[in-house]
């Protein structure tokens, strides 16, 4: 009793050793590996949903700084090559986007319907089977009932879990040589794309040699641009948020890579390592928070809560793929890379780029994104307020 009182008051107690314990033992989980699939960083989440789950506490900044170094590599890595890539299949993206969470809904009223799971717990679920902090925020507000945050709590790691799989599965399943279908994704990718930077011929003035300026200048800006409020229908209201204002900024910034003779290009490698960096702390503090409760939470509302909120994944998801490869006849990378925009989940990304070995998914994601953190949003009020 001794040795447990010490390290509850000595180790659990203090947040940065419990942060980095846990993306220790997170990433020792994420490498195993059983035939062929692992979770990689996603492990970090499950074992921060155990640590949450026995009284860990992670302060909603490490979460919100996570997020946004995430997002905002992820924009500047994909700036170069987003605007072209977009232009080219920005209908494609538009739909893919509309269809995933549409049918995400669906699904949704489906079970608040049939099944007669109070409505609150169903919007909250749909928010976190397509992890969308945004989407939580709507359907707490469309609701006015905190049991929103239950749903999100319960269908919140499958929601991460499954589209960290579904990219590494199909792969798997298609028998798709990676190399070749990554040398033709790269080569459309670049023959899409006029090399703006080279077109350039003045010297550029460098604020750092790290890149830290330019980085620290599109988090500056995203999150002026995440506060920016839009009036819904209904009385609802949207925002880009931490998830979508740091994203647009590095956008903008990785695409011109400079401002009059002012550099604000950010090294790749550099880029790579926040971003690695920011995914391992926005799922740490994600799964603490989540795990807080999470057992009692089943035990209250029955287990098949998480079996609906798994259907409320697996449809959008496998009905964004086929209508993505079928009908609109993206590449495979292509449409992986916007199954993982449309279902808003960033971990998938991380995966998914380490899986394809090519950064340039991130333009499929980075398109399909904005649309889909509309989509959520509207869904979650329009079941919130009308079912």
């Amino acid at each position: 009793m001794v040795i447990v009182e010490w390290f509850r008051e000595n180790i659990m107690s203090n947040t940065l050793m419990m942060v980095f314990l846990i993306a220790v033992i997170g990433y020792l989980v994420g490498s195993i590996r059983i035939k062929g699939l692992e979770l990689g960083t996603a492990g970090i989440l499950l074992v921060a949903l155990v640590f949450g789950h026995f009284g860990v506490e992670i302060p909603s900044l490490v979460r919100e700084l996570g997020l946004i170094c995430f997002v905002t590599s992820v924009g500047f890595i994909a700036g170069p090559k987003f605007f072209r890539n977009f232009k080219v299949n920005a209908k494609s993206y538009i739909l893919l986007g509309i269809i995933i969470i549409a049918s995400g809904a669906l699904t949704c009223a489906m079970i608040i319907k049939v099944f007669g799971i109070p409505t609150d717990i169903s919007t909250g679920m749909m928010a976190g089977a397509l992890t969308s902090t945004p989407g939580l925020a709507a359907a707490l507000e469309a609701t006015g009932s905190d049991a929103a945050s239950v749903g999100y709590g319960i269908a919140y790691p499958f929601g991460v879990v499954g589209v960290v799989l579904f990219v590494q599965l199909i792969p798997k399943l298609l028998n798709t040589d990676m190399a070749a279908e990554r040398a033709s994704f790269e080569a459309a990718a670049n023959v899409q794309v006029e090399d703006y930077h080279k077109t350039k011929k003045e010297e550029l003035f460098y604020a750092d040699s790290m890149g830290f300026f330019p980085f620290s200048l599109a988090i500056a800006l995203g999150i002026v641009l995440a506060k920016i409020e839009i009036q819904l229908p209904g009385g609802g209201v949207f925002a880009l948020g931490t998830s979508g204002g740091p994203l647009i900024a590095g956008l903008i910034l990785g695409h011109f890579g400079h401002i009059g003779k002012l550099s604000v290009k950010v090294e790749k490698h550099i880029l790579e390592c926040l971003r690695e960096f920011g995914l391992a702390l926005f799922l740490l503090g994600a799964g603490a928070q989540a795990g807080a409760g999470f057992l009692d939470i089943l035990k209250e509302h029955g287990a098949l809560l998480f079996v609906y909120g798994a259907l409320m994944t697996l449809i959008p998801m496998l009905l964004g793929y086929v209508f993505a490869v079928k009908v609109l006849k993206l590449s495979l990378f292509n449409a992986l890379g916007s199954i993982c925009g449309g279902m808003t989940s960033t971990p998938a990304l991380g995966t998914l780029i380490r899986v394809t070995e090519t950064d340039d998914v991130a333009s499929a994601y980075a398109a399909t994104y904005p649309v889909a953190l509309v989509m959520v949003v509207l869904g979650c009020q329009f079941i919130g307020i009308f079912l």
